[in-house]
């Protein structure tokens, strides 16, 4: 039973997450192997732990669904030999995000452009350039 690692306050704290997601993601199927347990029954995470956990997190935070999230940990769990799956499902998203962020750009042009308007009826052209 492994005594070193992180307690789940460390990784939750480490990783700008709380405990109750950190439990989620593993009752939830995301995580690449069982937490390991202290003698006491504490979860101990270790490096490579907290390193998949910030993936998982970077992928939900970009909009991957929880079902690809899982699917993309169970292909990994699988082990070698799905390589072009694993693939897929990551240029699938990053087109996803791709034009999620042509959008919101698309949006703050707009935003700019009304800040602009308002600057020059304020302080006329001359000023806001300066």
């Amino acid at each position: 039973m492994p005594s070193t690692g992180h307690t789940i306050a460390e990784a939750a704290d480490t990783l700008g997450l709380t405990a109750d997601t950190l439990r989620y993601y593993e009752r939830d199927g995301l995580l690449l192997r069982p937490v390991p347990r202290s003698a006491s029954g504490h979860r101990r995470y270790a490096e490579p732990d907290l390193r998949w956990i910030e993936l998982v997190t970077r992928l939900r935070a970009t909009g991957m669904p929880i079902r690809d999230v899982r699917r993309y940990a169970d292909l990994v769990r699988s082990g070698d030999g799905n390589e072009a799956e694993r693939l897929g499902l990551l240029r699938a998203h990053r087109e996803e995000v791709l034009r999620q962020l042509a959008e919101v750009t698309a949006h703050l042009g707009a935003i700019d452009h009304k800040i602009d308007i308002y600057e020059d009826r304020l302080y006329g052209p001359a000023e806001r350039s300066a």
